[in-house]
């Protein structure tokens, strides 16, 4: 179900805000951790801005590679996407072997990406060094997007009752996360 998302549609994967799960590869070490502030910040060509600790893991393998993924996780991986949100993966192994996590390569950049999420993307880091050291923000340039086309078609989002266990996740801290439940149509007059 997995088909591309024309990068003139990527910034759409995350706009409305849903948490996502960040993974980052450089010389045989992975790590995946869980963010809950990302956004699009550019259309053309799709960049977004997301926030990773400087003192993580994650950011020692996205600064050393130049690299990151953002995958879109679902209700069924609500548990590892509070697991890998709350722990390091910096002395504790490889986090996808612990959990149990399968992934598929970015068609890319060849980034693990997780599987059973609802969409995916890979990203070049842009350097921005200020912005980095005083507010752990990353930007992100996408070269690659994709997306479960029972959800996300024709560069939208598509929530309904028939599809709910495709809808994104959104932190409310503690563990608790919320999901899109109703859409709600505007009228340009």
């Amino acid at each position: 179900m997995r088909q591309p998302v024309a990068l003139q549609h990527a910034s759409r994967l995350v706009n409305h805000g849903p948490t996502v799960l960040v993974t980052t590869e450089h010389q045989g070490r992975r790590n995946i951790m869980a963010a809950a502030w990302s956004m699009p910040v550019e259309f053309t060509p799709p960049r977004v801005a997301i926030v990773v600790d400087k003192k993580t893991f994650t950011s020692d393998l996205l600064q050393a590679s130049g690299c990151f993924a953002i995958c879109l996780p679902v209700p069924a991986l609500a548990d590892i996407t509070y697991r890998v949100g709350s722990e390091s993966g910096r002395d504790g192994g490889d986090k996808f072997a612990r959990h149990g996590i399968a992934t598929f390569a970015g068609p890319q950049l060849g980034l693990p990406l997780v599987e059973g999420c609802c969409a995916w993307l890979e990203l070049r880091r842009i350097p921005e060094p200020h912005t980095e050291a005083a507010y752990d923000t990353v930007f992100g340039e996408v070269v690659s997007a994709q997306a479960d086309d029972r959800v996300f078609a024709q560069g939208r989002w598509s929530f309904r009752d028939d599809n709910a266990a495709l809808h994104t996740l959104h932190h409310l801290g503690g563990g608790a996360f919320a999901v899109p439940s109703r859409v709600v149509q505007g009228r340009s007059h």
